[in-house]
């Protein structure tokens, strides 16, 4: 009896020495996320999601993520990652802020990393994408090729980050449209399919023929919408061309992934600076992809005024409106 004893107690130890670490015996490298809406929205929180999935393979770390509603959630789900040790914690919205600043003060050794925020502390910082430069962009395609004069842009809630992409897109669409209108729609919330859908309707009644939209989950009722009543329209934050193939004629990209790998793998190797991290399409971290099915349909010479428009960006030659860095509250 007593040596099956000691032969359990030896097996118990030896699973128990692998615990929560890697092969090696090192600590495990623990990363989590926190998304406002879900990670099949084939959009901003995918693009999230699709993040922590690289950072999985290429970090070997171990991942988790969870979709909160309200800041109660967002307390909660701060509490219990940092609780259990996360090394990073990716909240990916500027609805986070508040709450990733009072847990981070709470758990000193977790880094809490802010999606377009505009505030650092020791263990906090923030993650900007220029996504104004992208619909700049898009503004100018869309006001040298509509027929009508009018576009539209709708939006979930009326977040500075949002409402700085479509000043973005106002801005391009009037640089080539002066006389131009940019009708401009915010649904309230980023999962209401529906009530997307029917803003952008009423904007297409409106005489819109070209419609951007940042609204997560939500906006795949613009491009249905633009897809039911022939116009164009721009997916946002991933490739959204295949969504409704007639109808996106390009889709503005954030690489959300590779900046998330980017500070994952600084935290790790120990050389992370609290920051506010800006990327854009200089960096190759914001673009334009076109759909294939629909390029043709550009006329090369309005094409070649569009490209013109990405060097200018690139080479700051726009002045465009973003977030802009904040130091963080007094403890």
């Amino acid at each position: 009896m007593s040596c099956w004893f000691l032969l359990l107690v030896g097996m118990l130890a030896a699973t128990g020495c692998n615990h929560g670490s890697v092969a090696g015996g090192s600590p495990a490298f623990k990363v989590a996320l926190l998304t406002s809406g879900p990670v099949s929205d084939g959009g901003w929180n995918a693009s999230a999601y699709e993040g922590l999935e690289l950072i999985k393979s290429r970090l070997k770390a171990q991942t988790a993520q969870v979709q909160t509603t309200s800041p109660a959630d967002f307390a909660d789900a701060f509490r219990d990652f940092g609780a259990r040790g996360f090394n990073v914690i990716f909240a990916h919205g500027f609805e986070y802020t508040d709450a990733a600043l009072r847990a981070a003060r709470l758990f000193p050794h977790t880094v809490f990393v802010i999606s377009s925020g505009r505030t650092s502390a020791a263990n906090v910082a923030s993650i900007n994408f220029k996504f104004e430069e992208a619909t700049y962009v898009e503004g100018v395609l869309a006001g040298l090729m509509s027929k009508s004069g009018v576009a539209g842009a709708v939006g979930g809630v009326e977040l500075p980050a949002i409402r700085y992409t479509f000043d973005g897109y106002r801005l391009g669409f009037n640089s080539v449209r002066p006389k131009g209108q940019v009708l401009v729609s915010f649904i309230g919330n980023f999962n209401d399919v529906g009530a997307a859908k029917e803003a952008a309707l009423a904007q297409i009644g409106r005489g819109a023929d070209f419609l951007t939209v940042n609204a997560d989950a939500a906006g795949i009722g613009v491009l249905q919408a633009a897809a039911q009543r022939n116009v164009y329209a721009f997916g946002a934050f991933r490739d959204q061309n295949s969504l409704a193939p007639t109808a996106v004629i390009a889709s503005a990209i954030c690489d959300v992934a590779d900046a998330f790998l980017r500070l994952a793998s600084e935290v790790r190797e120990g050389s992370f600076k609290p920051a506010v991290y800006d990327f854009g399409m200089k960096d190759g971290l914001v673009r334009l992809v076109f759909n294939p099915a629909l390029e043709p349909k550009i006329p090369p010479g309005v094409m070649a005024q569009v490209k013109a428009a990405e060097s200018r960006v690139m080479a700051g030659e726009v002045k465009l409106p973003s977030l802009q860095p904040e130091p963080a509250p007094a403890s």
